[in-house]
């Protein structure tokens, strides 16, 4: 029975180009969970985009001398560029720019406001006497009032991920000119979160589809107890606040981006000529998964939630599956020491389907994981290559050349054929289980379990040997290995999008993989079968050493 999926991922700051951590952490899994639902023929509905209102942008606009709009706009199309390079298959990748999506958070901020979950108040800020203005969180720096990490921001620490207020920050300074602030009062609009304490313990904890690593860290925050948190800032760079005297105020940017799922979900309706269609994915019956790093898990599984319960008519999320960081070469990635692998920056160089791979069976699901360029080529040459590309491109070399370039018309089947098929079906159903749980690298492990299996098939058939004796049983044999390589092509899709649709053409379909659907199929003997490509390029020992010595330059 089909379902209705919404998918919403994080939206990154648009303050500088993607790299690795933004890649593992929320949008390769995204769009590996959304390539395997339409491929099963779910209605599938995955948006994201831009956030061009976070103090990031403005921090970085001041350094360059530019306006935040030019620096957003920038780095919006860049990220469009590297999704559509890397394969992130968005149904819609927006920005926070647009009226829409300001009609649409101010409308949230309003029903808030008569409901009694929005309340007016006042607010100790930080306030730089050198630069003359209150500082938004991320223009204060300082130590963790609970960890101790001495780079603490004034919205969120990174060490430990818990959500903070400026004035919490222990030795704190300006993050523009370093002086220490002074503190000032200010009058703000608040989100009452301590009003849904209770329904969200309720709520959270029959969750237990969710990782642990996000149940756990959301069930310790609420038992911590929940404080009413500001939702507007003195600044000038964001959406204005629908009161009258909070004309010089903004909404600050979390309360605004998360709202983004909802707009972004309108739009995407009234872009396809059916304004109500978003209605279906947020007031029927509908998954809804949030793809997000660890250091968004609050956000989505408090913040988000409460807002969604106070505003009433929409639904909560169903999973938020939040992965843990990725560390670059032993290290914790840093973009300020350029310690990073930048998007960008890849896709200039190499193609899409070995970093997909790399990052999928080494996914942060349920710890930190580490990126290695060493251990990049030896996945490509060792696995892609060596076990999966030599596996399609000697089937098919040998099969086009010796069988007029067509699928054989197999023989009887016996006991070792029967249970490499055996085992391609039942691949195909644990990926499926796999997939629909969130367990990715489990599911692509499991899929090169089966190539390799087919591998240790065809080395003992040989029949690159039996055809000199034996045609048909030659022939039995490469069809079953070709059946095994069909299955491969559609278990892997979701993964790996560019290579499955190329051999999906070698094998010689027409059209695309998506629309044939998640089922085990036999080839039709007799097929024509297109000239042989290899599938993936062996990469040269050298690169590694040439791309370990960039980072940090």
């Amino acid at each position: 029975m089909s379902e209705r999926i919404f998918i919403g991922v994080a939206w990154p700051y648009a303050n500088g180009p993607l790299h690795l951590g933004h890649v593992a952490g929320a949008y390769l899994p995204a769009d590996i969970f959304a390539r395997y639902h339409r491929i099963k023929g779910d209605e599938v509905l995955m948006v994201s985009g831009s956030d061009q209102h976070g103090t990031p942008i403005t921090v970085r606009a001041e350094r360059e001398g530019k306006t935040p709009r030019e620096v957003a706009d920038f780095y919006h199309q860049q990220f469009k560029d590297s999704f559509q390079g890397l394969g992130i298959s968005f149904d819609l990748f927006t920005n926070t720019g647009t009226a829409n999506h300001a009609a649409v958070v101010q409308d949230f901020f309003l029903n808030l406001v008569n409901k009694g979950f929005i309340y007016k108040g006042t607010m100790s800020l930080p306030y730089c006497p050198k630069d003359q203005r209150f500082l938004p969180d991320r223009y204060v720096e300082g130590a963790c009032p609970y960890c101790g990490y001495v780079n603490a921001r004034g919205d969120q620490c990174d060490q430990c991920g818990k959500p903070l207020n400026a004035v919490e920050l222990i030795n704190p300074r300006c993050a523009h000119c370093k002086t220490t602030p002074i503190i000032r009062e200010s009058e703000h609009f608040f989100l009452k979160l301590s009003a849904f304490q209770e329904r969200l313990l309720e709520w959270v904890g029959k969750q237990t589809h969710w990782r642990p690593n996000a149940y756990n860290f959301t069930m310790n925050l609420l038992k911590e107890g929940l404080r009413d948190r500001a939702i507007t800032r003195d600044i000038q760079w964001g959406i204005p606040i629908p009161v009258a005297g909070f004309e010089d105020k903004r909404i600050y940017v979390w309360f605004d981006a998360v709202i983004g799922y909802l707009s972004g979900s309108m739009e995407w309706a009234g872009s396809k000529g059916t304004p109500d269609k978003w209605r279906d994915f947020w007031q029927k019956d509908t998954k809804s998964y949030y793809f997000i790093g660890k250091d968004n898990t609050a956000f989505h599984t408090i913040i988000w939630p409460s807002m969604l319960m106070g505003y009433q008519g929409l639904n909560l999320p169903y999973d938020v599956p939040a992965n843990e960081f990725l560390n670059m070469e032993g290290r914790h990635l840093s973009t300020s020491r350029n310690w990073a692998v930048w998007l960008p920056d890849y896709l200039a160089r190499f193609d899409p389907d070995p970093l997909r791979y790399h990052m999928s069976i080494n996914m942060p699901e349920t710890s930190d994981a580490d990126f290695s360029w060493q251990e990049f080529l030896r996945r490509n040459n060792d696995e892609l290559v060596a076990t999966y590309g030599n596996l399609v491109h000697r089937v098919l070399t040998f099969t086009h050349k010796n069988f007029e370039q067509a699928v054989p018309t197999p023989g009887e089947l016996d006991a070792a054929s029967n249970g490499l098929l055996a085992k391609a079906r039942a691949t195909l159903q644990s990926v499926d289980e796999q997939l629909h749980a969130c367990h990715f690298r489990e599911a692509i492990r499991s899929a090169f379990a089966l190539a390799q299996e087919a591998n240790r098939y065809l080395d003992a058939k040989a029949p690159w040997k039996m055809i000199k004796t034996d045609r048909a049983a030659a022939g039995t044999s490469l069809y079953v290995a070709m059946n095994v390589i069909s299955c491969l092509k559609t278990v892997l899709y979701p993964f790996l999008p560019f290579s499955s649709q190329k051999l999906h053409k070698l094998l010689g379909y027409q059209g695309e993989v998506k629309d044939a659907g998640w089922v085990y199929r036999d080839l039709p003997p007799g097929q024509k079968l297109a000239q042989p490509e290899a599938l993936f390029i062996k990469l040269d020992d050298k690169i590694a050493a040439e791309e370990t010595a960039r980072l940090g330059q």
